[in-house]
């Protein structure tokens, strides 16, 4: 890895909490119609407070509007930012519990991890191939039952090596060598 590599991180323009809450924004006028303060700090389990502050921040970005009547909008970057997350959301989300048998609870909560770092490119990657391996092509079939084959010979259980050591710290042994 290079040593510059992990600066990236940082100039990340979608952090995990705008992630949440344009999210949250359009997840709320999809159903209701609106968002208002209140609303998003509900969705999200947070203070109306600390939802302020933030929605204050996301509005001095040009992510957020807000409408004579208080209710919050999405500007065109802020919807972009949203839908993207979203769809890498699902792509994640998939890859996870249905690929690799994460269970659904733990799946949930490595998607939310990855949702926002994840780039544009990797996801979109990822997602063809998600679609190849639930296709009928007889390469995709052969690489499901391999994994399956894999899986079964652990018992069903992913979360070990057949050594017994946790399957990451197996994983990154095997990348070094």
């Amino acid at each position: 890895m290079s040593t510059d590599t992990w600066k990236e991180f940082e100039h990340n323009p979608v952090s995990h909490s705008v992630a949440h809450h344009v999210v949250a924004i359009a997840n709320l006028r999809e159903k209701s119609g609106y968002a208002r303060v209140s609303d998003v700090a509900k969705v999200l389990n947070i203070t109306r407070g600390s939802a302020s502050l933030t929605l204050k921040s996301l509005k001095q970005k040009g992510l957020v509007l807000e409408d004579e009547n208080r209710f919050l909008l999405l500007s065109d970057e802020g919807q972009f930012i949203a839908d993207s997350v979203r769809g890498k959301r699902l792509v994640m989300r998939k890859f996870f519990s249905e690929v690799l048998s994460v269970p659904a609870d733990q799946a949930e909560v490595d998607t939310c991890k990855v949702e926002h770092l994840i780039s544009e490119d990797a996801a979109h990657r990822l997602a063809m191939f998600l679609r190849f391996l639930g296709s009928e092509d007889p390469k995709a079939k052969a690489f499901r039952e391999a994994w399956e084959d894999l899986h079964s010979a652990r018992g069903g259980d992913s979360s070990t090596s057949p050594t017994g050591a946790p399957d990451g710290l197996d994983a990154t042994r095997e990348v070094r060598e």
